[in-house]
Parts: structure tokens; sequence; C-alpha cells
């Protein structure tokens, strides 16, 4: 066994999910503050408009993402299940079909998205102010679609192994390089939107890069040879089976926002930036939901290929009261002090003020996100 496999089917259900989920947690963490980072950065240095770019740009390319992700959780949950079951062959066939799928379906997105870059920005009503800051910035990102795929393939596969750690480290590497980015490109160089969104191309890059080194070096069950990367036809169907309904669910969740920002955007950049900001404390506020349902989703799918079905049952309904808990608070924080939270972003006041009616009526999605969350990755 590599030393980054954990077996989850045994010990103690609610510290097995709690040791577990804080590493995807801070992982989803680091991750949100990419994005973040960009937005509060360009939003203190560059102004309004460019912080609108940043937030438009962001929002057709999050669509994308989560649509990886969600194909991304049918792999852990098969992976889990063939580790539990101790079938190796089906492991190998399920991560090399994983690789080579993701790898076509990121070439073609990219260049469907390069293409329709001009249209799909007219077509969300992107304000005249922002237009050529969120053309670049969606642009840059676009390109670095391979980076996306890539980094949510390989950490898919690495917590279906048990592994919530190791991606952890990676993230964090590549976030640090993302800020330092920022400050360099944006704070210094004035490079707005583009300089955002270079940052943060190159830090996917590099997590994506340490995390396959990482792997080839300490005895990973797959040697990503050209032999290894043929598809499998019967392990595409059953990714595809899990996958893509939790994929459909994510992305008709991003299309919402998407929506949410056309409507926005016909308002004004400053309505523009201040859904933006807001969007980005969602991303936080919601972490906490998010790592615990993959964490109970890992946990499932190991006791059930091991056929322990009740302690399945138990991690399920163990995870689900840790969410709600958390979410309370979080829920209570943004109820009391949401200007503070805005301010954070930008300290333009009709920003500020936009952000704070918009936390005011949207709060309540963090109670509800905790029990959805759980129960669609399970099922």
């Amino acid at each position: 066994m590599a030393k980054f496999e954990n077996d989850l089917v045994k010990g103690s259900v609610a510290k097995q999910l709690i040791l577990f989920s804080l590493p995807i947690l801070f992982s989803n963490l680091i991750q949100t503050l990419y994005s973040v980072a960009d937005m509060i950065i360009v939003g203190q240095f560059c102004g309004a408009a460019s912080m609108s770019g940043v937030n438009i740009g962001s929002q057709i390319t999050f669509v994308i993402t989560n649509m990886v992700f969600g194909l991304s959780v049918g792999v852990t949950v098969l992976i889990g299940q063939y580790l539990g079951s101790n079938n190796r062959k089906a492991i190998k066939e399920t991560i090399g079909t994983l690789f080579s799928s993701l790898t076509i379906l990121a070439v073609i997105l990219t260049a469907l998205m390069l293409i329709l870059q001009t249209p799909l920005l007219k077509l969300i009503q992107t304000p005249k102010e922002s237009f050529s800051e969120a053309k670049i910035y969606f642009f840059i990102t676009t390109l670095g679609n391979f980076f996306i795929f890539g980094y949510n393939a390989l950490s898919a596969v690495m917590r279906g192994m048990g592994d919530s750690k190791n991606p952890l480290i990676f993230v964090l590497i590549a976030c640090v390089t993302n800020i330092i980015l920022d400050l360099i490109l944006v704070a210094i160089f004035k490079m707005g939107a583009a300089g955002a969104a270079i940052a943060t191309v190159v830090s996917q890059g590099l997590s994506m890069v340490l995390c396959i080194f990482y792997l080839m070096r300490n005895n990973f069950i797959f040697d990503f040879s050209r032999e290894s990367l043929k598809i499998n036809k019967k392990r595409l169907s059953m990714i595809l089976k899990i996958g893509v309904p939790s994929s459909v669910q994510n992305v008709a969740t991003g299309a919402s926002f998407l929506f949410l920002t056309t409507l926005v955007n016909t308002i004004g950049y400053e309505a523009s930036a201040a859904v933006g900001a807001v969007g980005k404390l969602n991303g936080f506020a919601i972490l906490p939901a998010v790592a615990m349902s993959s964490a109970i989703s890992a946990m499932v799918a190991q006791n059930l290929g091991a056929g322990r079905e009740d302690r399945a049952k138990k991690t399920t309904a163990v995870g689900i009261g840790i969410s709600i808990s958390i979410s309370v608070v979080i829920f209570a924080f943004v109820s009391f002090f949401p200007e503070w939270c805005m301010r954070a972003f930008t300290s333009e006041a009709p920003v500020i003020n936009c952000g704070v009616e918009y936390i005011k009526a949207f709060k309540y999605d963090y109670l509800i996100v905790p029990l959805y969350s759980a129960l669609t990755d399970c099922l």
C-alpha cells in the first residue's frame, strides 16, 4: 500500500470524518483564496471596473470548474469502493480512463470557450466599463483549463484512496505563489485583471505538476505510461453514471449564479463588483459543508466496498450533524457583520452598500447547503 492510501473502514466515525475532512477544508479554503486574492488585490489597487471584470470572467470559468469537480466525485466514489474491496486492477483502469477522457474534454472545451468568449460576454450583459478586463481575464484563465482539469482529477483520485493531506500541501504552495504574483503583477505593475489571471493560471499549473511528481516518486498505483492511459469503456460508463448527475447539479448551480450575474450587469459595474465580492465570501462560507461532503463520500464509498453498510449510514448521519453545526456559526457571523465582510474587498461605498443588501438576503443559503451537499453526494 502506498503511504498516501488510508483505510477508512475502521475506528471512530466522527474522528475519521473530522481528521479526513480538515485537510480537504483547508485545501478548498486555499483554492478559494486564489480567486478571492484576485478580487481583493484588484479591488484595492485597480478599482471597481477591474474588480467587475474579474468577477464576470471568473463566473464563466466557475461553471466549467464545477462540471469537472462533479465528474471527479464519481471517481472518488469508484476508487473508494475498489480500494475497500481491494480491486487494484479496477483502480488502475479507472484512473487511466479519467485522465485520458478529461484531457480530451479539456481540449474541446478550451477551443469552444476561446471561439465563443466575446459572444458569451455580450450575452451576459457585461458592462462596457469592465468588458475589456472581463475579456482578458476570461481568455487567460481559459488557457489554463488543462491545469484545472488535471488538478481536480488528481485530487479526486487521492481522496478516493484515503489521502486528503498531500493535496493540501500542493495547493498551499500554489496559493502562496498566486498571492505573490498578484502583488507583483497587479499591485506593482498595475496589470489589472490580466495580472490576476496570469497569477491564477501559473499557480494552478504548479499545484498539478507538484502533485504528479509526488505521486510518481511515492509508489503510486498508476504509472502515467502511455499504455495505462487507455480509455476503458466499462470504467468510463461507471464514472459517467455516478459523476454526471453530480456534474449536472454543479453546472446548474454555476449557471444560476451566471444568470444572476447577467441580471446584475444590467444595473452597472458597481453592482457587478458587489455581487462578485459576495460570491467570493459565499465561496468561503460553504467550504466546511463542501469539505465534510467530500469526506462523507470517500468514507461511505470505502465502507460500502468493504460491505460495512451500517458504518456507511452512521458516517452520513454524523457528517451532516457536524456540517450543520458549523454552518449555523457562519450564518450568525455574516448576519451580524455584513459590512465588515464587504470592507475586506473594497472601500468604495456604493459597492459596499450593494453587497450588504445582497448578503442580508443570501445568508439563509448557508443553513441549507450542509444537508443538500451531503445527501446529494451520497446519493
